[in-house]
């Protein structure tokens, strides 16, 4: 059985797939005004039967729910109708506080699909990556499930029990247990970060490091906070860190892009018709002054996460690494109905400042980084250098201390047990030092602000010449006269 559920979860989305790819390619076909009318008097027809002759008594209100989501989804996988309830929980988790288990899903091809777990959610501790497929809900199949209901399903009071069958990368499918919490969106965290290679070289430059899980109603205000912190503890740099970061409010991502750029396009949004074109744009202040910028994405960055990368990278404002993005390209907005419901619509597709769509492509990295396990092959001091001969000259300027030697050799010498130590037992610092993407990031930051600072050292040198040079003159022309 399991194998049989294991091979539905692979091949369906490849023959879902030839399927859409066939059907996009036939053209638009409009009904006129009095075909649109038939076709909703057949839709009533359908409704009176199947509530007079269904084997079990019908429920009117969930059949006509149905028939509105099926409806919209049939448009694209993020166009659905929103219930009061559902309408309600969605502005509840907007505005930084829901229950569930912390996950961010898509449909995807008669699937569910996980865009992202949310940090510090049980979805993020049991595991569960993006990309990963949901094939049970409390061994419910949710194949052709919609969103609304595979999200209740995992919704409930919290410290109750929901049982996930997820599908990862090709592997057999695999049953988790997770326990729902009051989920509390903290959008953004902070910190000065080191080398973490070299924690008591006072020398290296901090790098300032912001993690955004998502963006919400208060996203904006934890960065401004988070920023101003930051610039007075005086780093180098910033490492805007998007990876798994299922994107959002699209104000809070204009927002944040605004706070990096000094002036440019940020994004525009195309509609339906041609004239339907807005587009934003950054103004005056760079709330970090010039400082060097790194923003890490990969699979799970998706929406208003490329955003703001595709923003900075064509600004010229940020190197992006990492691997490419989601490729979700589309903006939706919310239209109320007036009885406390709404449909959740997808209206326009964004574009980056040089005019891409990301829709379905992403943004491509400036340096591709996949996130690796780096293996120590050399210890940090050689074996065999100058300082080995017994009878070598001293240096009297070293710094160096006998306490970080060894420190250095403990570090060298970890055994295979301690590489398997559980990684949500290890400190910050720790788990800094093994995220390969993260430590690249930093390297980049450090790199370009010592190549500025050398550049603005050159440019007040020369500037302090100049001005020597015309004061020069200016003695020689009095002395003259």
């Amino acid at each position: 059985m399991k194998k049989i559920l294991f091979i539905l979860a692979v091949l369906m989305p490849f023959v879902c797939d030839a399927a859409q790819k066939a059907k996009k390619e036939e053209p638009v076909v409009h009904l006129t005004d009095e075909q649109i009318y038939t076709e909703l008097k057949k839709l009533a027809s359908v409704f009176e039967i199947a509530r007079d002759k269904f084997v079990e008594e019908a429920d009117e209100r969930k059949m006509l729910e149905g028939a509105m989501n099926g409806m919209l989804a049939a448009l694209d996988p993020h166009s659905s109708y929103l219930s009061a309830d559902d309408f309600k929980e969605f502005n509840d988790k907007s505005h930084g506080e829901f229950g569930g288990l912390g996950i961010q899903i898509t449909s995807d091809k008669g699937a569910i699909r996980v865009i992202s777990p949310i940090d510090d959610t049980p979805a993020a501790k049991a595991g569960i990556e993006a990309g990963d497929y949901i094939t049970h809900i409390d061994g419910e199949q949710v194949f052709d499930m919609s969103l609304n209901q595979a999200v209740k399903k995992m919704k409930g009071k919290p410290g109750t029990t929901v049982k996930l069958t997820i599908v990862h990368d090709g592997n057999e499918p695999k049953v988790m247990t997770l326990k729902r919490a009051i989920i509390k969106v903290k959008s953004v965290k902070f910190s000065e970060k080191s080398d973490a290679a070299a924690m008591d070289d006072d020398k290296l430059p901090k790098i300032g490091y912001l993690r955004v899980s998502d963006f919400g109603a208060t996203t904006t205000k934890e960065l401004n906070e988070a920023l101003k912190d930051l610039e007075k503890k005086k780093v180098a740099g910033y490492v805007l860190d998007l990876r798994n970061n299922p994107g959002g409010y699209l104000t809070a991502a204009i927002e944040m892009s605004d706070a990096f750029l000094d002036g440019g396009e940020i994004v525009s949004t195309r509609g339906k018709e041609k004239a339907d074109i807005e587009r934003m744009f950054a103004k005056p202040g760079d709330l970090i002054n010039g400082k060097p910028v790194v923003v890490l994405i990969n699979h799970g960055s998706a929406s208003a996460s490329e955003i703001v990368a595709g923003a900075l990278q064509d600004n010229g404002r940020a190197i992006v690494m990492g691997s490419q993005s989601f490729g979700k390209g589309s903006v939706q907005q919310q239209k109320p109905l007036g009885d406390g419901s709404a449909i959740h619509i997808t209206i326009a597709r964004y574009y980056t400042p040089s005019g891409r769509s990301i829709q379905n492509e992403g943004i491509t990295p400036d340096i591709e980084v996949l996130q690796s396990k780096v293996e120590t092959l050399e210890k940090k001091e050689s074996l065999f250098t100058e300082a080995t001969f017994n009878n070598s000259l001293k240096n009297d300027a070293s710094s160096k201390k006998d306490k970080s030697k060894k420190k250095d050799s403990k570090k060298t010498n970890k055994s295979d047990d301690d590489e398997e130590e559980d990684y949500l037992s290890l400190t910050d610092e720790e788990k800094d030092a093994r995220d390969y993407q993260l430590q690249r990031a930093m390297d980049m930051v450090r790199a370009l602000s010592k190549f500025g600072k050398k550049n603005l050292e050159k440019v007040e040198e020369e500037k302090s010449s100049e001005t020597k040079s015309d004061d020069k003159k200016s003695s020689e022309k009095a002395k003259t006269k």
